[in-house]
């Protein structure tokens, strides 16, 4: 049983409101560990991406305007290495996923995402991404108007998750007897849990044998308390970001990622976020809040 949240039954946003915002609160970070002489990113879409949706709090980050170099988890260091050791995990994902002969992907509520445009797909490969109408449709056209190609077959599935998108990917030209590179970056605390569950089986159902998904593992199924989410709120609201994260995340009892995958004919691999942290190079944030998420792993799963 879910507990009440500001999301209502088939809601809907752009990348300026509700759940579309944490999406370009991403891009703004990915956008700042991009900038500099030696970045610890290479994503030059989202820089101008963060600004065409126009949200003032984080055009003044990417501008260097906002100070938070007294804060353990917002200063400048931390949220640039976080989401490095995020994207760059997922980036390798494809890319060996595509070294070992994977020549379909779906990016599963992409929002800015830049995948498409700035990885080296092999030729041959299709990426597919899955979103709101609105956040396809943004995206899309200021990648253009800014001169920007894929670098894939690039083809786009305007659909929220809680319909038929298993339909829509087909009628996309999704091959299901190929096997299919699948990602759910940040994605799973805005799912309901039923809705987790229901995600991993639509993605099993359409995948071919040697199939691969990435994904976050919280081994606290409850790790998303209404006090953490008030920390995250008070966060956000330090950066000029006015939601509550409480009405953003789905609370309640879900299953376990790495369990529910295994039961369900994956073989998975869980990456625990300290280690990645010091396979880059960087030592984990020692911040109360940051600590709460220390035994978070990014996943990698390989379908049998």
């Amino acid at each position: 049983m879910t507990t009440d949240t500001g999301r209502t039954e088939g809601d809907s946003w752009d990348l300026a409101s509700s759940v579309g915002a944490t999406a370009t609160m991403v891009a703004a970070s990915r956008a700042v560990a991009s900038q500099g002489p030696n970045p610890l990113l290479d994503d030059p879409f989202a820089d101008p991406l963060v600004r065409a949706v126009g949200l003032a709090p984080f055009v003044r980050i990417l501008d260097g305007e906002v100070d938070f170099d007294d804060d353990p988890l917002l200063n400048r260091k931390t949220r640039t290495e976080q989401m490095a050791v995020r994207t760059r995990f997922f980036d390798d994902f494809f890319v060996g996923a595509t070294k070992d002969g994977v020549r379909q992907a779906v990016i599963l509520a992409s929002g800015l995402d830049t995948r498409a445009y700035r990885l080296q797909w092999p030729a041959g490969t299709v990426v597919y991404e899955i979103d709101q109408p609105q956040v396809i449709e943004f995206k899309t056209n200021t990648l253009a108007d800014l001169g920007a190609a894929p670098t894939a077959e690039r083809r786009t599935v305007a659909i929220d998750l809680r319909e038929d998108w298993p339909a829509a990917l087909r009628e996309s030209g999704f091959d299901t007897t190929q096997p299919t590179a699948w990602s759910a970056e940040g994605l799973l605390p805005y799912l309901p849990p039923e809705a987790q569950d229901r995600l991993f089986d639509n993605i099993a159902s359409l995948s071919a044998p040697g199939s691969r998904l990435a994904t976050e593992h919280v081994p606290d199924p409850n790790a998303f308390t209404e006090d953490r989410l008030q920390r995250i709120s008070e966060r956000w609201r330090r950066a000029g970001f006015n939601l509550d994260a409480a009405d953003l995340f789905y609370q309640g009892d879900r299953s376990v990622v790495v369990d529910y995958l295994t039961d369900h004919g994956w073989q998975v691999t869980a990456h625990p976020v300290r280690e990645l942290y010091a396979r880059n190079g960087f030592e984990f944030p020692e911040d109360e809040m940051a600590a709460t998420f220390g035994e978070m792993s990014y996943v990698a799963a390989v379908l049998k």
